[in-house]
């Protein structure tokens, strides 16, 4: 039997508890349903991490070289590119910061006698299991992909043979073979499921390529070393940062051209961009600058640039928008940003030099 005195102590403190567990950096995320999954480059591996608490819930191996990671619209699966060719240093850049190529040789010719060509594959996990089940054959060197709105289809970035490759998942066939330029990386799928797009490091070429004829129907260029795109979910707009140049270009997703180049903080080298939940914000991890910016999705004001981990490379934000994660290579971590203080508010350790992050809603 609970007496009075009792009764009333236990609901006048209850409210208190739970206003502390509200402010604590790590148990903030209270009510929050999702993982985190982070690819790490050098131990060959994806940490796994609870969104409510930040705790590491395991490791899984996948093989050589895992970066780009992504899940499945069902929040099912997690894919993970793995490629045999090994970590080479960027080319040197000239005073424009253009790659400086020796003529006659491609690139990757040196990396090429090295490569191990059967590890080149997309790693399947299953989220429930935590645990890798398969892996698809996805053609030479993949490095980024993009996943079909209908969750049937993968779009691989071919980084050493100058081409992306249309997986269909169900069969693990390779279904096409688009002809893009030089060192492909980044590739996104437009809002509306009709496109995706391809950029290429070396030249700076973008190529849009059609879901349904998978023809080229754009092609136009930024500065050098674009790496990745996100888009607004209305409007026909998109971003895709210029690591070389420290850039951030507005893209128009209806004409495919270039509308605007926007100036990042002095030392940003980007590579990722996240468009908010609700639109309002981009952000851009600067790599060695050590930041993530905040700008501003329709003024592109630089609305705060947040102090995190050593070189943020991959960016993931939380389905409620609240959080994001930034995976750091050289120190070996994951940054917590909470995006209503603009501050780190916490560092998780991941495996060796992780690369990608992706977010995951539990779907049990």
């Amino acid at each position: 039997m609970v007496t009075r005195k009792r009764f009333v102590w236990f609901h006048s403190v209850r409210p208190l508890a739970l206003m502390l567990c509200a402010m604590s950096p790590l148990t903030g995320h209270a009510g929050t349903n999702y993982q985190i999954y982070v690819s790490n480059e050098k131990s060959g591996d994806v940490t796994v991490i609870n969104g409510s608490d930040n705790q590491v819930l395991g490791t899984i191996p996948v093989g050589k070289r895992p970066r780009g990671i992504h899940a499945s619209p069902d929040g099912k699966t997690v894919y993970v590119a793995l490629s045999g060719t090994p970590v080479a240093a960027p080319p040197q850049l000239d005073a424009k910061g253009s790659p400086i190529f020796v003529r006659g040789k491609d690139d990757d010719d040196d990396d090429a006698i090295k490569s191990d060509k059967s590890a080149d594959a997309i790693g399947v996990i299953d989220v429930a299991q935590r645990k890798l089940t398969g892996k698809i054959s996805a053609g030479s060197d993949p490095e980024e992909f993009a996943i079909s709105k209908d969750g049937s289809k993968l779009y691989v970035s071919n980084e050493d043979v100058k081409a992306a490759s249309v997986i269909n998942i169900a069969s693990g066939k390779v279904e096409h073979i688009v002809v893009v330029g030089q060192e492909p990386e980044g590739v996104a799928t437009a809002p509306d499921g009709k496109h995706f797009y391809v950029t290429c490091e070396a030249g700076g070429d973008v190529y849009v390529v059609d879901t349904t004829s998978y023809a080229t129907v754009g092609h136009f260029k930024v500065n050098v070393r674009p790496r990745t795109m996100d888009f607004l979910p209305r409007g026909g707009i998109g971003f895709i940062p210029s690591e070389s140049t420290g850039e951030l270009n507005v893209i128009d997703t209806v004409n495919f051209a270039v509308l605007k180049v926007i100036p990042l903080p002095a030392n940003s080298r980007p590579m990722s961009v996240k468009v908010s939940v609700d639109g309002r914000k981009i952000y851009v991890s600067n790599g060695r600058a050590a930041t993530i910016s905040v700008l501003d999705s329709h003024t592109y004001e630089l609305l705060n640039d947040i102090k995190v981990g050593t070189r943020p490379w991959g960016i993931a934000l939380s389905p409620d928008g609240k959080f994001l994660y930034s995976a750091n290579g050289p120190s070996n971590d994951v940054s917590v940003v909470d995006l209503e203080s603009n501050k780190e508010v916490a560092r998780i350790k991941a495996g060796v030099s992780p690369w990608a992050v992706a977010v995951v809603p539990n779907t049990q």
